[in-house]
């Protein structure tokens, strides 16, 4: 099939287009769903720590069903294409079923375990497993790219879900958002996506062609020079770098998901109305997409490991501004600092992983380290909450926050890039003899 095989266009620019379409409305309607809490509490009298549980649980599956889904699209030839669509096309309709909710049991099998799992399958595991095939010379920024989908969603789909809920109630908004899913998102997914740059027969394309030029021809070529791109689990499980991203990994994961959930309540009790402590989440949000496309793109021209260390570092910055500056200004202060570092982690640590381990495994491995990541937001969550229960406030959860994105960063810039990194290997051995 040669639809879109426009002349002189690498296709792989066409299946960045449909991972960020995709990442845009699966990663809008899923943070759509707090505009939907108080309506559905209302409705069957919940308490928040009942919904609180079902999220919890969600993430929850997400976190174990990270390295399975890896580990499936790893094992499969077809598995970018085969996972992200079928992912798709159960999000969809088990987003549409949302829309039946009559009991807390049913809200925590579809959302907890069916969308939650389901939104793995088309969420950064495969994403960036499938884009890191198709890009070397740009792949930081191509990664960036097909995240930053992910805070453009998040823009546009909160917004819109609470009109929606507003004209329609919050029923036939599930119906509508599942539709999105269905009838844009998994379509365009079918017809557009491809496994690798052999099935189009652009193996030799230059964007496949590492740093070095000179010295190194095709992207399967150069995979073979990696020290760990064929490595054994044994071997890899051994090696220093996949537990140093793992660990700050896990304080990505545990800084963010505590502010996705409590930005919103902390800037209302610093004397902020919900409709602007709303408006400076959506601010922080948008932040993001620029911020992961800029970080993204200069990577490709500096060693990762920094680039992700000064993101951690900013990001405690932000934590730090919270304290430092009175009432409103922190809010804005840290939706802007904090927006520009908030998914750039998540390309850069993709990037280092495939660089380093090679694409053979990458599926797996990045699973693990998002598992470490949502087991690191599912801790958050509760521990946030209790902290603030304990002290009246979030001033003790915050400062924890703070000193774990310095630890995050120190683990980032140990990582020998320069040594193990397929980026720098040709140059390495050209040096050496």
């Amino acid at each position: 099939m040669r639809i879109f095989q426009i002349k002189h266009i690498y296709y792989g620019w066409f299946v960045l287009a449909a991972c960020f379409f995709a990442t845009l409305i699966s990663g809008g309607v899923r943070s759509s769903f707090g505009v939907f809490v108080i309506p559905m509490e209302q409705e069957f009298n919940w308490t928040r720590d009942t919904i609180s549980f079902a999220l919890a649980i969600g993430v929850f599956c997400n976190a174990v069903s990270t390295p399975i889904i890896g580990w499936i699209y790893d094992s499969r030839p077809d598995g970018g294409k085969t996972v992200i669509t079928l992912s798709l096309l159960v999000l969809g309709a088990a987003t549409i079923l949302l829309s039946l909710t009559s009991n807390i049991v049913f809200l925590i099998v579809v959302y907890g375990f069916l969308i939650s799992t389901a939104g793995t399958g088309v969420g950064f595991v495969t994403i960036h497993a499938l884009i890191a095939r198709w890009f070397n010379r740009k792949r930081g920024f191509a990664l960036s790219v097909s995240s930053a989908g992910v805070s453009v969603g998040s823009v546009l789909f909160a917004p819109f879900a609470s009109y929606l809920i507003l004209l329609s109630g919050w029923r036939f908004s599930w119906v509508i958002l599942g539709a999105f899913i269905l009838f844009l998102a998994f379509p365009l997914a079918l017809i557009i996506l491809r496994n690798n740059p052999k099935d189009v027969n652009q193996q030799d394309h230059p964007e496949l062609k590492s740093i070095d030029a000179q010295s190194a021809t095709t992207a399967s070529e150069f995979k073979t020079s990696s020290t760990l791109s064929n490595a054994s689990w044994k071997q890899i499980l051994k090696s220093l770098p996949i537990w140093q991203l793992s660990i700050a990994y896990f304080v990505c994961g545990t800084t963010t998901t505590m502010m996705a959930v409590h930005y919103v309540p902390f800037a209302i009790d610093r004397g902020m109305n919900p409709g602007n402590a709303a408006l400076a989440f959506g601010f922080m949000m948008g932040i993001n997409g620029l911020g992961v496309v800029m970080i993204g793109f200069f990577s490709d021209f500096m060693q990762r490991k920094n680039l992700l260390a000064i993101t951690y570092s900013v990001r405690g910055l932000a934590y730090g501004s919270l304290l430092v500056f009175d009432e409103i200004l922190g809010i804005w202060v840290f939706a802007f600092v904090a927006g520009l570092s908030w998914i750039a982690s998540a390309s850069l640590t993709s990037s280092i992983a495939a660089d380093i381990y090679g694409l053979k495994k990458m599926g797996t491995i990045v699973g693990i380290m998002t598992f470490s990541h949502q087991i690191g937001g599912a801790i958050a969550i509760y521990l946030t909450g209790f902290l603030f229960e304990k002290t009246g406030g979030y001033e003790f959860p915050f400062t924890i926050a703070g000193s774990l994105l310095i630890l995050a960063a120190l683990f980032s810039v140990t990582v020998s890039e320069r040594k193990l990194s397929e980026r720098y290997q040709k140059n390495l051995s050209a040096e050496m003899s």
